[in-house]
C-alpha cells in the first residue's frame, strides 16, 4: 500500500497515521500490522539516527507508508530520509514559500528538483536505479508543516509551491507562536487554522493535522482534512498499560 500513498493522498482519501518515536523496528512493524495508512517517523524530536530509521522503514515494509519528519530543512537530512527508502518527508518549521520550494527542490530529482543521486537502499543499492528514478518521480511525498504565525501569514504563497503534496498543521507549535500555548480553542488559533484550510482548499492541496485523540481530530476531518496524524507510540503504550492496570486492580477490589 505504501507505493500508492501519494495517489491516495491526491485522490482525497482519508489517511490515518500515528507518530513513531521509539527506536525499534518491532514498533514500526506492529503499527503497520495494526493497519495504519502511514507512520510518522519523528526524527525532529525523537533520538532517531539514520540507521535506526532505515531499520524502522524496512520493518514496516509495504504495509504502511513511512514519512520521516526530518530534524531540519536541509539538503542532507532530506536526502538521507529518502535514500533509506522512506515514502516521503515532512519538513518542519516552513515559514515561507521560499523554504517550501527548497524542501521540494531537495526531495525531487532533476528536472523537478536537485536531489542528489547515489547507490543506496531506496534504489536497491544501484540494481534498480533507473526504475527508482521513475518511481520517485511518481511516488515521493513532500509535506511541509505550517506551525507558526509567519507561516499563516504566507500560507497563500506556500500552497502554490510546485511539487508540494500536502500541508500538515502542527497545532501546539502554532498555538505557541500565536501567543496561546496549548490553547487550541482560542479564537486566534481557530482563525489561523481556518486561513490555512481555506488556502489549501482553494488550490486544492491536501491538508492534515495532528491530534492526540479521535475527538480532537474529528472536527477537522469534517472540514476536509485528510492527512490525519493520531497520537504517538509512547502515548498509545502508556495509555494501554494504565488502563490494563486500572482494570485489573478494580476487578481485584471488586472481588
Amino acid at each position: 500500500m505504501s507505493q500508492y500513498f501519494r495517489k491516495r493522498l491526491q485522490q482525497g482519501e482519508l489517511l490515518v497515521g500515528t507518530g513513531v518515536t521509539l527506536s525499534s523496528p518491532e514498533v514500526s512493524e506492529l503499527l503497520a500490522e495494526a493497519g495504519f495508512d502511514w507512520l510518522f517517523l519523528d526524527a525532529e524530536h525523537a533520538p532517531l539516527e539514520s540507521s535506526a530509521l532505515q531499520a524502522m522503514v524496512m520493518a514496516a515494509g509495504s504495509q504502511a507508508a513511512c514519512i520521516i519528519r526530518v530534524p531540519t530543512l536541509g539538503e542532507a537530512t532530506i536526502k538521507h530520509a529518502l535514500d533509506i527508502g522512506a515514502t516521503g518527508v515532512v519538513v518542519p518549521q516552513v515559514h515561507t514559500a521560499e523554504l517550501a520550494a527548497l524542501a521540494v527542490q531537495w526531495a525531487r530529482y532533476p528536472p523537478q528538483g536537485k536531489r542528489g543521486m547515489g547507490v543506496y537502499r531506496a534504489n536497491h543499492y544501484g540494481f534498480q536505479a533507473s526504475e527508482y528514478l521513475q518511481q520517485a518521480a511518481e511516488q515521493t511525498v513532500v509535506v511541509v508543516q505550517a506551525e507558526s504565525a509567519e507561516a499563516v501569514g504566507n500560507i497563500e504563497a506556500i500552497v502554490q509551491t510546485p511539487g508540494l503534496d500536502a500541508v500538515l498543521i502542527g497545532p501546539y507549535d502554532l498555538s505557541a507562536s500565536l501567543g496561546h500555548p496549548g490553547d487550541l480553542q482560542h479564537p486566534d488559533f481557530r482563525h489561523a487554522v481556518e486561513r490555512i484550510r481555506d488556502a489549501c482548499h482553494a488550490v486544492p492541496l491536501p491538508l492534515g493535522i495532528f491530534g492526540m485523540t479521535v475527538e480532537a481530530v474529528r472536527p477537522y476531518m469534517a472540514q476536509g482534512f485528510r492527512l490525519i496524524l493520531l497520537s504517538v507510540d509512547t502515548v498509545l503504550l502508556g495509555q494501554a498499560a494504565r488502563e490494563l492496570l486500572r482494570s485489573a486492580k478494580e476487578s481485584a477490589h471488586g472481588g
